[in-house]
């Protein structure tokens, strides 16, 4: 019978040692402390301690996002991968996790406007959206749409979260965000890198620090 496979089974260690491993490789040095737990969970979701040269916050970002939850808005999500991503117990048990992407009328009206079921599904839920936290983790079309609804008059989020990945459309999406976020409080990942899971992590860095 072959050995036991030697590795750390216990999740607060694993945790515990990622996030020293991250301190010691990562140039953490310009975000301020509330920034960065958001810059480390962006890390420990894609692997990449690189990914803290192309993050962009605005002034503001986390403390936005805090009130936001500690009021129950709604957290508005592009696809259901970051809805699951984002953990539950850290927020309010009667906050809104939404999305509507798969909605029994989102196809209809996604062939409607001639876009994505994401930026359909954002349509259909402008009615939330003011004070919210928008959440963009893979549908760059998601995140021009938000922008153009608050161009159109729709009452701005308290947060939005753009970090949507790809190759077409992604690098403009977030360069329109970081450029002109219509005066919103905002987190972005410029460039092609990006994800439901990161988009997630940092809804769930916002919630709960480092501690969840």
């Amino acid at each position: 019978m072959s050995a036991a496979l030697d590795y750390i089974r216990d999740p607060a260690k694993i945790y515990q040692q990622s996030f020293e491993m991250i301190r010691r490789e990562a140039d953490l040095s310009r975000f301020p402390n509330e920034m960065e737990a958001i810059a480390v969970r962006l890390i420990h979701a894609c692997g990449m301690v690189d990914i803290v040269d192309d993050l962009v916050m605005s002034a503001g970002a986390v403390a936005a996002g805090r009130a936001a939850i500690a009021q129950s808005r709604a957290i508005i999500c592009d696809v259901e991968m970051v809805r699951r991503g984002i953990i539950a117990r850290l927020l309010p048990e009667d906050i809104k996790l939404l999305c509507n992407v798969a909605h029994k009328d989102t196809a209809a009206l996604a062939k409607e406007m001639g876009t994505t079921r994401s930026a359909a599904a954002f349509e259909a839920l402008r009615s939330d959206v003011p004070g919210s936290i928008v959440v963009v983790g893979n549908a760059p079309t998601a995140l021009f749409h938000l922008l153009d609804m608050i161009d159109r008059g729709v009452e701005k989020p308290a947060l939005i979260i753009g970090i949507p990945v790809g190759f077409v459309g992604a690098v403009e999406a977030k360069d329109a965000l970081i450029e002109d976020s219509r005066g919103v409080p905002f987190i972005a990942v410029r460039g092609r890198r990006g994800g439901s899971a990161m988009a997630a992590a940092a809804v769930n860095a916002i919630a709960g620090g480092l501690n969840a």
